[in-house]
């Protein structure tokens, strides 16, 4: 009776973050409507998810604001006018800030100023020193904070774990797996997250997944996180996201057995905005060259310059990425 109440049940500690506007927002230059906004923070409270990531701090010193919408610099005042004060919700709202990439200093204020609650440090594994100053900045801040190791597929496992080692001293309260390039099986995925708990365990951190789908695993890895003690978990809408998109929200909720989740709204969201979004020319989700990527463990741009030109030959694209041309 134990072990079918351990396979019926489900684990309490689990937290949904949805990670549209800012992976998806790479898919459309962040131009979003406020109308789509408001309805995606209204489905998240309905739907019962527990973050909603409201875009990048990027830096407007970096990025030029005419060629993005609002969300690639994720503004406070923005957030207040597009949903107002999002108080005593249950949901928590988060932005991503990249390590070179944004003015954190000035562009973070406190979050006793601030509508977000989670800030979500991303680097490379050469970043870590930079990560952990910006990571103690926004939790001395009075923010929670997580750190997001990108591309580690393509890193040495010595290098990961002196960064974990870093990472489990700093003021992280979430390591994060990230599949950057859609690369990794489950089978991985298991072993890496074996390897990221000994250090959760030792410094007391909590672990998240954040996986891509150019193999048609984000969903898959993301169920196998679970398993392996994985309390994060990243998705979006319809698997918004960049190239190959991220996990699917829809298939995430069917899976997890909390009650307190709804699939429902989630389905009506996506009948209602996402074919508008596909018809003004945001293009995501698996195809060939996302797989070709995917597979060779490869950044996924030229996959996407091969999507934008609408190019078709596969077989020489894999050739030109395999070095045969």
């Amino acid at each position: 009776m134990k072990e079918l109440s351990k396979l019926l049940g489900y684990r309490e500690d689990i937290k949904v973050v949805d990670a549209t506007l800012r992976d998806g927002g790479l898919v459309n230059d962040f131009y979003f409507t406020d109308e789509f906004v408001k309805a995606l923070y209204l489905t998240n409270l309905r739907a019962g998810v527990d973050y909603m990531e409201m875009g990048y701090k990027g830096s407007k010193e970096m990025f030029d604001v005419n060629k993005f919408g609002r969300w690639k610099f994720t503004n406070d005042d923005d957030i207040y006018a597009v949903i107002g004060e999002n108080k005593d919700t249950g949901l928590k709202l988060a932005a991503m800030a990249d390590v070179g990439r944004c003015d954190y200093k000035t562009d973070i204020r406190k979050r006793s100023d601030s509508p977000l609650d989670l800030i979500r440090v991303a680097c490379y594994i050469h970043q870590i020193p930079a990560a952990v100053d910006m990571i103690d900045d926004a939790k001395n801040k009075g923010y929670e904070v997580s750190a997001n190791i990108m591309a580690i597929s393509n890193a040495q496992e010595g290098d990961i774990k002196v960064a974990l080692d870093m990472l489990g001293q700093s003021g992280a309260d979430v390591i994060y797996i990230v599949d950057s390039f859609g690369s990794l099986f489950p089978e991985q995925i298991a072993r890496i997250a074996d390897l990221y708990g000994e250090y959760a365990a030792k410094y007391g951190k909590k672990l998240g997944m954040h996986a891509h789908n150019n193999q048609q695993l984000a969903f898959a890895n993301t169920i196998e996180a679970v398993g392996d003690g994985v309390d994060f978990l990243d998705a979006t809408y319809n698997g918004m996201g960049r190239g190959a998109g991220n996990c699917y929200m829809e298939h995430l909720l069917g899976f997890l057995r909390n009650p307190k989740y709804n699939l429902f709204p989630v389905i009506q969201f996506i009948e209602k905005y996402m074919p508008e979004i596909r018809e003004g020319g945001a293009k995501w989700g698996y195809d060939m060259q996302y797989f070709f990527t995917g597979h060779l463990n490869q950044h996924p741009r030229s996959a996407i310059a091969f999507t934008k030109e609408g190019r078709k030959d596969y077989a020489q694209y894999y050739t030109e990425l395999v070095g045969m041309d």
